[in-house]
């Protein structure tokens, strides 16, 4: 708890009259925004009538213009398009065949049960032109299909299927295929005009698979391609999203614009090193698009089974929404298949259905909530109705049902993450938050768990047969699975919370608080904050969508949950004292007024009022327009013009009096919510989490509190979350990344039942204390992000912010975020190098603590988009004293060839001349002056050396042995005390995690026979290794014993060229 720290007057009001001096004292009411913007407009027009402009004149774009442009944008309709039709389309000659009529049926049905589509705008179907399917595919492509049509020869249409890998045809596939892509542009059309706000198209047959000229995978043309290429070509949409979540690769998609820049395509799909279809190399991380699109193509494959909502939410929040963020689309289409979820046969994953709830909603924010989703795959039909259902109900706005809490994300897809962070860094700014490494790190430090290795390995196969299966050729579940997987649906669907309250939301606010001012001078914590938020409510409109809640006064029993009875009696009484000016100057910032005790009881009873209406059902969400603030506010005394702790209230009282387990409370008021962290800083039960400047203890409230390292105490260890900026300017960019790499992720993991904001709006653009630029709209997408916790109940609470427009702003964004309004984009420019420090910091430390931050590696700094395999690379740029094929040893083993040369003295051509040490070096002075080369000189003795038993040698050692945990021929090391071989830490690093498992130091290589010792961290050459060495020579070189090279002293050479 910090001690009551008295400021002298004269500093506090220097202070105070700078800043006022800075912002002309209290911002005074501004013209409205529609004239501004009209006297805009009409210069804007004098410009351009002028036919010319003169090259003196710059255009400067109001910092507000973008929240002002989003006044009349509110909430459209949901489009839903769909037609039975499509059930006609089955395979004829296999009645089991998983892509049939039911998954259509199935899905509509429940979203009848649901009442969805009664809320949704239902679009006509239509079907597709030629001219539109030529926009992706070849005329002899459609012609082929073409003369399928009404085709009653079931003999001809099974032997044309058998020739297109996994595809039958149905003598109505050629219509209901143009269907589907009609539908398909119409609803994608619908929803880039403005028609609907955004929209589903429950549709069969699918089309990510379809190739512009190969039908594959069920797809016969390509829906989501022609769609995205007819808005694209008519001009109105210059940046199309497709997040592709089929369980399958969507090459075809991919293909098609894979050098376009103008369509960012992101696929997450099981890939298993390519043994899983398609068996595409090209559906692994490394491709990234060619020409004008490269880096604009994402894979994250995954090359396991089992991944859950935990695996694919690391995916959202650690790639895909910086990338989309920074990368601002119109438009979001989504080739939504349902494979991946519980129970599907096909993907062997277990997203479960409202787990693509939670991955629909952050992608709303984007492209101002302009979003079709395209259903393609999904083949239990359990989880597929489902999790349909669930996504047309996120469309429509409902809040995201709970999903089960998160385990870790699994080692298989951390290492796909990092990969393709590492391949695509260099193409986005958003991906710049990783610490790097060189080559001189990877010669020279050991161990390396912290270095992250890039690697590809491809197990597909590029054989194609003559003829395809066309009959029993797609898994079947056993009896046992299929009853397993039945059950836990059918938990989670009772278990899952389908309820909207009957309001969306709430909010309050009180004039009388307006009472609480500074008589004595001009202060910026004034009246006029809260008047002109609501000034500003009804400006936009959401003042009359939104339910008001009656304000009251916080009862002495409810303030006594986190304020000590001396604090609470001391504030009551005040307001009787002669000397209010002098009692201020007792506290650290803080003012007092006749009128502060009933307006700081009115502050926080009216915020209980919100956290009852909201967490008894009534309303989904709410707002509270209070004053004066609370975050500052200590258990026993008043700080930062703070009286009591509103917020730390209401977390009590929802936990005591509601019998909430965990709340969630998240600051991005810019200075440090001091009070509140100390309040609950040993409390498991509620998580703070606060974004604030810091400028290393400098900023208010000072002191070390606000620091990273403050992770909270006892219980509460860990339920402390200090991200500490330490410059002012920070924006947009920043906070995004601090929310998808620190809060989202732990948000998650803490799962609450309950989210609070301390909304203080002083890190906003053009606040007069904060010094930072956070636009209006980002506090909008801020709220967007967070709503998707906790069954959507979100309450957001104002705390600072003292430049009025900015604040007014910034709260009605929230508001319109909570009412689900489509959101402005985000302003995007490149992640500060402090930004950057305080993440890495704030991760390091937290990690001990939360599961969800796995994400800590370095990444190399040599690796580009073209890359495939870092440990080739670096094998190859490890050299001896003649060059030597890190291939030689699979090639004499297979075919018995020569001997090729090691790094020993010995070789196998003894008549061969050498070039001497001196003589290498003299040629490669250069290289060594400029660090590309150097030498490393081993250790003559080592401690280590004592714990070999050369008796218990074997008689031999196989220098050809496989990795005996991954099979690996490549870069196998053997241990010398318990003679396992293992490989290097180029491949799997089994050997090193042999070390730590068994504290074994001693390790010879059988590429160049050298040493290392893992506890000296440094190689070894000592006589007692002769032995060793020699029996590893022999087998390496036919049989040839290695010469004695103990009489000179001996160098590896290494590069990093």
């Amino acid at each position: 708890m910090s001690s009551p720290a008295v400021t002298r007057r004269a500093a506090q009001k220097a202070k105070i009259q700078t800043r006022s001096k800075a912002t002309g004292g209290v911002p005074q009411r501004p013209k409205s925004s529609g004239g501004l913007m009209e006297a805009k407009r009409r210069a804007r027009q004098r410009i351009s009538n002028s036919g010319k402009r003169n090259s003196d004149t710059q255009t400067l774009r109001d910092p507000y213009q973008t929240t002002m442009e989003a006044i009349e944008v509110v909430r459209g309709a949901t489009g839903l398009i769909y037609d039975r039709q499509m059930a006609q389309h089955k395979c004829l000659w296999d009645e089991n065949y998983p892509e049939c009529p039911a998954r259509l049926t199935c899905i509509l049905d429940r979203c009848q049960e649901l009442k969805l589509m009664d809320r949704c705008l239902t679009i006509d179907p239509k079907t597709a032109t030629k001219e539109q399917i030529l926009l992706k595919h070849t005329e002899e492509h459609y012609d082929t299909l073409k003369g399928t049509s009404r085709s009653t020869d079931e003999v001809a249409l099974e032997d044309l299927s058998s020739h297109y890998d996994a595809i039958y045809i149905h003598p109505t596939t050629f219509e209901l295929s143009l269907l589907s892509v009609g539908s398909t542009v119409e609803l994608v059309n619908a929803v880039a005009e403005g028609t609907v706000q955004n929209g589903m198209a429950i549709i069969r047959p699918p089309g990510h698979h379809a190739m512009k000229a190969e039908f594959n995978g069920y797809c016969f043309f390509n829906n989501v391609a022609i769609a995205a290429e007819e808005v694209l070509l008519r001009g109105d949409i210059e940046r199309i999203l497709i997040v592709d979540w089929d369980i399958h690769h969507g090459q075809g998609t991919q293909r098609m614009f894979y050098d376009d820049p103008r369509v960012l395509y992101f696929s997450i799909h099981r890939f298993e090193h390519g043994a899983f279809w398609p068996n595409l190399r090209e559906s692994d991380f490394d491709w990234v698009g060619e020409g004008a699109g490269r880096g604009f193509n994402f894979n994250l494959p995954l090359n396991q089974i089992g991944m859950t909502d935990a695996d694919y939410l690391a995916i959202f929040q650690q790639v895909l929404m910086p990338v989309a963020t920074e990368f601002s689309p119109n438009l979001v289409i989504l080739s939504a298949g349902y494979d991946s979820a519980l129970g599907d046969e096909k993907g062997e994953m277990e997203i479960t259905p409202a787990g693509y709830a939670h991955l629909l909603s952050p992608l709303m924010s984007l492209a101002g909530g302009k979003i079709a989703v395209i259903l393609e795959g999904g083949y239990c039909l359990r989880s597929l109705a489902e999790g349909a259902a669930l996504t047309l109900k996120t469309l429509l706005g409902d809040p995201c049902p709970n999903i089960e809490p998160l385990a870790p994300p699994c080692e298989s897809v951390q290492e796909t993450i990092l990969n393709c962070i590492s391949v695509q860094r260099k193409y986005w700014k958003s991906l710049q938050i990783h610490r790097t490494y060189g080559l001189e790190e990877v010669n020279n430090i050991n161990p390396q768990r912290e270095l992250h290795q890039v690697t590809t390995v491809f197990k597909g196969s590029t054989e194609r047969p003559e003829k395809f299966d066309t009959r029993n050729c797609y898994p079947i579940q056993d009896q046992e699975c299929v009853r397993r997987n039945d059950e836990r649906l059918q938990r989670l669907e009772l278990s899952t919370n389908l309820r909207v309250a009957p309001k969306r939301v709430c909010f309050v606010y009180d004039e009388a608080m307006a009472e609480h001012k500074n008589d004595f001078e001009v202060h910026p914590e004034c009246p006029a904050r809260i008047t002109k938020i609501y000034e500003r409510f009804g400006e936009y409109g959401t003042i009359d969508r939104m339910h008001r809640v009656g304000s009251r006064q916080a009862t002495l029993e409810e303030l006594h949950l986190v304020h000590s009875p001396e604090h609470v009696k001391l504030m009551k009484e005040c307001v009787q004292r002669k000397d209010l000016e002098a009692f201020g100057e007792r506290y650290n910032s803080v003012y007092f007024h006749n009128s502060t005790w009933t307006c700081a009881t009115l502050a926080a009873g009216s915020v209980l009022q919100v956290v009852d209406e909201v967490v008894n059902g009534d309303s989904q969400s709410g707002i509270c327009v209070v004053r004066p603030p609370g975050h500052h506010a200590e258990s026993d005394l008043p700080h930062g013009f703070c009286i009591f702790n509103n917020i730390a209230i209401a977390a009590e009282y929802a936990v005591r009096n509601h019998g909430l387990r965990r709340v969630l409370i998240v600051d991005w008021d810019v200075h440090h919510g001091n009070g509140t962290q100390h309040i609950f800083e040993n409390r498991p039960d509620v998580l703070y989490v606060s974004l604030h400047r810091y400028d290393y203890g400098n900023f208010f409230p000072k002191g070390t509190d606000g620091d990273f390292s403050e992770v909270g105490s006892g219980a509460g260890e860990g339920f402390n979350v200090n991200i500490p900026w330490n410059r002012k300017g920070m924006g947009d960019a920043e906070y995004t990344a601090a929310f998808f790499s620190i809060i989202m992720p732990i948000a998650y993991e803490f799962n609450p039942e309950l989210v609070l904001v301390s909304a203080g709006f002083d890190a906003a653009i053009g606040d007069p204390l904060g010094g930072c630029k956070v636009s209006p709209e980002a506090y909008g997408h801020f709220t967007h992000w967070l709503s998707s916790l906790a069954n959507g109940r979100i309450i957001v609470c104002l705390e600072g912010g003292y430049n009025v427009n900015s604040i007014s702003y910034a709260m009605t964004m929230c508001s319109k975020a909570l009412l689900g309004d489509p959101l402005p984009p985000l302003c995007n420019r490149e992640l500060s190098s402090s930004c950057v420090e305080t993440i890495q910091n704030v991760v390091s430390v937290q990690q001990k603590y939360w599961k969800c931050l796995k994400f800590t590696k370095k990444l190399p700094d040599f690796v580009g988009g073209d890359v495939g395999d870092l440990s080739d690379l670096v094998r190859g740029m490890k050299i001896t004293d003649e060059p030597c094929d890190s291939d030689s040893t699979n090639e004499r083993k297979g075919g018995g060839a020569e001997p090729q040369p090691g790094p020993s003295s010995s070789r196998g051509d003894a008549t061969k001349d050498h070039q001497s040490l001196s003589d290498y070096l003299a040629e490669n002075a250069t290289a060594l002056a400029n660090e590309e080369m150097f030498a490393v000189v081993p250790l003559k003795n080592c401690p280590h050396l004592t714990l070999l038993d050369p008796s218990q040698a074997p008689t031999e050692i196989n220098t050809f042995a496989p990795c005996e945990v991954c099979t690996s021929a490549v870069e196998n090391w053997i241990c010398l005390h318990c003679f396992r071989t293992l490989c290097g830490r180029y491949v799997g690093e089994h050997m090193l995690y042999h070390h730590l498992d068994t504290e074994h130091p001693l390790t010879l290589s059988y590429s160049d026979l050298s040493v290392w010792c893992y506890k000296c961290e440094s190689y070894i050459d000592n006589p007692m290794l002769y032995k060793y060495k020699n029996m590893a020579h022999v087998c390496k070189f036919g049989g040839e014993e290695m010469v004695w090279p103990y009489g000179d002293t001996q160098f590896t050479l290494e590069t990093t060229k």
